[in-house]
């Protein structure tokens, strides 16, 4: 079996290259998207990721809207998704759990603290 793929969707740059950095680290293939509908392009079109990590707060579709509307869309539903955000408010939590996320992480990141979640994660995958 090959490396475990990822895809990092953020509008910003600097945060999918440290996201990338870490995860190539610790031996992940990572994919990158920049706002929310090239995430939801990329996951319907990618059928061998093993999760997602997302922002909340991007340009166009949010990653709250992202999670809705591959839930909506019925697309890769067993896929995992992390929210990676600077976003704490319990509602906005909440709502991203409803909508199928698996774990919120708020920025800046630890990179090790990063790779724990998404290892965990990784893990629980069959």
């Amino acid at each position: 079996m090959g490396k475990k793929k990822v895809i990092v969707i953020d509008d910003s740059k600097t945060v999918r290259d440290q996201v990338r950095l870490a995860l190539e680290g610790a031996d992940y293939q990572v994919l990158e998207a920049v706002d929310g509908q090239d995430g939801f392009t990329k996951i319907r079109d990618t059928a061998d990721l093993t999760m997602a990590i997302c922002d909340v707060n991007m340009p166009g579709m949010t990653g709250i809207g992202l999670l809705e509307e591959l839930k909506k869309k019925g697309v890769n539903p067993q896929l995992p998704i992390i929210m990676l955000t600077t976003e704490g408010e319990p509602a906005l939590i909440q709502r991203a759990k409803l909508a199928g996320a698996k774990g919120w992480l708020v920025k800046p990141f630890k990179p090790d603290q990063l790779i724990a979640v998404v290892a965990k994660i990784a893990r629980s995958i069959p």
